[in-house]
């Protein structure tokens, strides 16, 4: 039993990343992956340009230099470093089916994609507290929400994620897995890689699962009760316009919270209710949380921010003048 023990538990292991299941067994397969990396890459293009505006608008319009756009900007760069983090294994799988990947790279993509989620539930959730200062002390929103009280606030949120997810990798280092371990998706996720162990991975579980409550969780939850806070404050005012112009201002947040949290709430109730579906259902849904919040929020603030849209407008508008 020792022998077979040490013949299929082995460290470090090898894993082996997964497109869409089925078609590595198909001659095709190279023509389907890669018109599925077609639109794959578009989003990741899309996203990658509209944050980048994103960034750029802010940063050189001095208008723009109040604490409600540098959320936006922590937002836009929570999201850039979401969509760099899983490029590189997707279009490995999809471009060339080159599936392997070393354990320790594994790891890092884990560490960094579940680091930039919870930086991004966080500053939603900062974005959240940003208005309703700006609704309830319209008159104090400057003095209260500084420069330096914004800077501590982002390096809070950032210093919380990273501490968080820190110990996560070195608990999964500890468990033991087989030679090869197929996983459920074309990137590396925490319940993915303990899902594959073989060794004991109760401490494991039980650390993601208070990341999770202390984070996302929590996040969520304030959420709520921000909005709560938030509601009331705007029904206290008399005007009716006035009333009207100030929820306006939340709307691009609101769509922001729900493109995040519900491809999450999504995927988090088929791992948990929905383990027998079709491994395509997880697949799909996996990609949808991280990839459809980085390629919606620039677009939704962009359409929804007078300021941002108008900015956006007059940029092209100097540029197409230049040019003719």
């Amino acid at each position: 039993m020792s022998s077979l023990n040490s013949t299929t538990l082995y460290h470090p292991p090898a894993f082996l990343l997964v497109g869409i299941p089925g078609l590595e067994k198909e001659q095709f397969w190279i023509h389907v992956h890669m018109w599925i990396s077609i639109p794959i890459c578009s989003m990741y293009l899309t996203a990658f340009v509209g944050n980048c505006t994103i960034l750029f608008i802010i940063r050189t319009e001095q208008t723009l230099h109040e604490p409600m756009y540098y959320f936006l900007s922590m937002l836009a760069l929570s999201d850039l470093g979401l969509s760099s983090t899983t490029l590189p294994s997707m279009l490995s799988v999809f471009w060339f089916n080159y599936r392997a990947i070393h354990f320790d790279a594994c790891l890092v993509q884990m560490y960094f994609i579940h680091t930039f989620s919870i930086i991004e539930s966080a500053v939603l959730l900062a974005m959240a507290f940003d208005r309703y200062v700006a609704i309830r002390e319209p008159l104090r929103y400057a003095s209260i929400l500084t420069n330096s009280v914004v800077t501590k606030i982002g390096m809070g949120l950032t210093i919380r994620a990273v501490l968080l997810v820190f110990p996560a990798s070195f608990l999964l280092k500890r468990l033991q897995y087989r030679t090869v371990n197929v996983l459920s998706y074309s990137f590396c996720l925490h319940q993915d890689i303990i899902r594959v162990a073989q060794s004991d991975r109760r401490v494991s579980s039980i650390y993601g699962l208070l990341v999770v409550l202390s984070s996302m969780a929590l996040d969520s939850l304030l959420l709520v009760l921000s909005y709560i806070m938030i509601l009331k404050t705007v029904l206290r005012i008399a005007s009716k316009e006035q009333r009207s112009k100030a929820f306006n201002t939340c709307i691009s947040h609101i769509c922001a919270v729900l493109i995040f949290y519900i491809p999450m709430i999504g995927l988090s109730m088929i791992h948990r209710f929905a383990k027998n579906a079709s491994p395509i259902v997880h697949i799909l849904m996996a990609n949808i949380y991280l990839l459809v919040p980085p390629l919606m929020n620039p677009i939704v603030y962009s359409v929804k921010t007078k300021q941002i849209r108008t900015q956006i407008i007059r940029k092209l508008r100097k540029k197409l003048d230049g040019t003719s």
